[in-house]
């Protein structure tokens, strides 16, 4: 395993990967990429029990679902630099017949794929199938999803939160990006929510709360945490508030960067914040 400060520099890197990919095709989703490049990396690289390769099925390994299909510049990045497929294939994200499409699709075989996503609100309804079928297989890995909090508008997310506890998948970690901030605007003007930790205590759910989900320390401790509640009956949820646009000072706390890519100098200014760790494609 990394140590932390390969996970800092890695984080680093993922940064200048995701604002490098959208800023070649004028295209793309860097506000919640960057918001959870910390999760992220250490989901990847610290938390989640691993095969070497990739096969789809997934047995005898912890697998993860990303509901919010359109962050995939951190999932692509992440997954390129874990060593599931080449890292300059990152220059090829959203160019015609590209393995790395604006949202992950599985037609295209790209390894640590195993579901297409961005159609939101559906991603936790696949996890939890997931889930049921390790149980079947008697395997005691477990599954990861990730959700943004403007997905939870999507009526399909309650179904499965209330279907999950019903019927006990109690090996899901489910994830919320808590940044407060979708497409549209600032959650609570969009659709207000509230607080979600009762809202999913309600349903029957274990929750806990990672307070700064941009601190890779605080995400790894409270991850494993999460772990050591799985097993006991109920389906974990991790509420994870980050700031959308993390990393890079004039694309934070604000909606605007959602799916908006840099110019010319703004990725300069970007690339300036984040130095380069790792090497870029």
């Amino acid at each position: 395993m990394p140590n932390l400060k390969e996970l800092q520099d890695l984080t680093i890197q993922v940064r200048r990967d995701i604002v490098r990919m959208v800023h070649k095709v004028n295209s793309g989703h860097p506000g919640g990429s960057l918001g959870c490049t910390e999760f992220m990396v250490a989901l990847y690289n610290e938390v989640m029990e691993l095969k070497e390769g990739f096969d789809m099925d997934g047995i005898n390994e912890d697998i993860f679902f990303l509901s919010n299909g359109h962050i995939s510049p951190v999932f692509y990045s992440v997954l390129a630099r874990r060593g599931y497929f080449p890292i300059k294939e990152l220059s090829t994200f959203r160019l015609l017949n590209s393995r790395l499409q604006g949202h992950p699709t599985t037609h295209e075989g790209l390894p640590g794929v195993r579901v297409a996503s961005g159609s939101l609100g559906q991603g936790l309804s696949v996890a939890l199938g997931a889930a049921q079928a390790k149980k079947l297989n008697k395997d005691s890995h477990l599954v990861y999803s990730l959700h943004g909090d403007g997905e939870l508008n999507e009526g399909q997310n309650w179904e499965a939160i209330m279907y999950a506890s019903a019927k006990k998948v109690d090996n899901i970690i489910a994830t919320i990006d808590r940044n407060g901030q979708q497409i549209d605007g600032p959650t609570e003007e969009v659709l207000a929510q509230g607080d979600l930790r009762p809202k999913f205590e309600a349903f029957g759910w274990d929750v806990l709360e990672i307070h700064d989900g941009n601190n890779l320390e605080a995400v790894i401790k409270g991850m494993k945490e999460a772990k050591s509640r799985t097993g006991k009956g109920k389906p974990v949820c991790v509420i994870l508030h980050t700031i959308m646009g993390n990393g890079v000072d004039f694309m934070m706390y604000t909606h605007a960067w959602h799916g908006k890519a840099p110019n010319d100098e703004q990725l300069a200014t970007a690339l300036s914040q984040n130095p380069e760790t790792l090497g870029d494609y």
